[in-house]
């Protein structure tokens, strides 16, 4: 049996973690996090839109396993005596979703049945999940509040929100004790580590952004400047890659020495930059143009969306390192400089 009843970890310092979708872009900064701080990581990935790990996480126990294959991964728990799991392993484009709502209900609801149904299974009782903003649809006040109304927008939205409550009543009938964050805009990359953001195709604003800076693009088309916001462009809470892998620590701990069932945690930095300024930061940073194309409104973005931090920094104790815009931007342009072609450039290099 893998989980705490088994190893008795709360008088040890080390946990071993297992990462679902560890190879994607926030999993792989959290493997690093926690790798930093002592814990074990144990990554499971079915490289769906994930990379292989690169040669800083060679030593890291890795499985390309899909979480529906319960079998696989309840193998995975027990050999290594798993005592948490962090759930990132899902499907993650909005307009994907649109298009292609039964896919997300598949890969994102249906995959964390799964995974709930072996950790049930194999005596693991604490996990942290990879939820999103994208709960609260058209919020109703700025900066939002996690008790503030969820009415998602689109199916990526809504599946998140269903496993949230899943997870709740998993909670209730079986013990779990579970915390669920909610980002908003992550960006950025390690300062240290050779890793970064690299989406196939890329849909994040940051990324696309210095695309146009290295020549891969030709302009950013910014969708829609006739908002009710300043500028008129839409208006996010953009927070470094980093934080949201200290949260994802920070929630291990307090799942390690509370007595919790279920918490919900917004993360962001609680302050907003539009579009517009998002493209200000990046000519700053990079030195060049970054020429602008006028589309427009995308259906479905809300004009602004800011997060309230406020629950995560008393509970957690978790306070944002990297809340200034133009270093978010600048960690993720050495990121990109470096690796143009992203992880396949380590592929070819290797």
């Amino acid at each position: 049996m893998g989980g705490d009843a088994a190893r008795g970890w709360e008088g040890d310092d080390r946990m071993t973690v297992l990462v679902t979708g560890g190879a994607g872009y926030i999993g792989l900064h959290t493997v690093a996090e926690l790798m930093a701080h002592g814990e074990a990581v144990v990554v499971v990935d079915d490289l769906s839109t994930g990379h292989r790990l690169p040669e800083p996480f060679a030593q890291v126990p890795f499985y390309p396993v899909d979480i529906r294959d319960e079998s696989a991964v309840a193998s995975v728990i027990e050999r290594h005596d798993v005592d948490a799991v962090v759930h990132f392993a899902a499907r993650s484009l909005v307009g994907e979703s649109v298009q292609d709502p039964l896919l997300y209900y598949e890969r994102n609801v249906g995959a964390t049945q799964h995974l709930l149904r072996v950790m049930i299974r194999t005596g693991v009782r604490r996990l942290v999940f990879s939820s999103t903003a994208a709960v609260y649809g058209h919020p109703d006040r700025t900066p939002i509040r996690e008790d503030d109304p969820t009415a998602p927008v689109n199916p990526y939205g809504e599946t998140k929100l269903a496993i949230e409550r899943m997870i709740r009543w998993c909670g209730e009938a079986h013990g779990l004790s579970a915390i669920s964050l909610r980002y908003f805009n992550a960006a950025g990359a390690h300062p240290d580590l050779p890793i970064g953001e690299d989406h196939r195709p890329e849909t994040h604003l940051v990324p696309i952004i210095l695309q146009v800076a290295l020549g891969q693009r030709e302009a950013i088309t910014v969708y829609g400047d006739d908002y009710d916001t300043p500028d008129g462009t839409c208006i996010r809470d953009y927070i470094h890659v980093m934080d949201l892998a200290s949260a994802h620590r920070l929630a291990l701990n307090r799942l390690r020495t509370t007595d919790v069932r279920t918490e919900v945690y917004n993360l962001g930095t609680g302050r907003g930059h539009s579009v517009l300024e998002v493209v200000a930061a990046a000519r700053r940073v990079t030195g060049h143009s970054i020429p602008v194309v006028m589309g427009p409104r995308r259906a479905g973005d809300p004009a602004t969306l800011v997060a309230s931090p406020e629950r995560a920094q008393s509970v957690l104790g978790w306070a944002p390192a990297h809340t200034d815009l133009m270093s978010i931007v600048a960690s993720a342009w050495r990121w990109h400089r470096s690796h143009p072609d992203g992880y396949e450039e380590n592929l070819h290099s290797m």
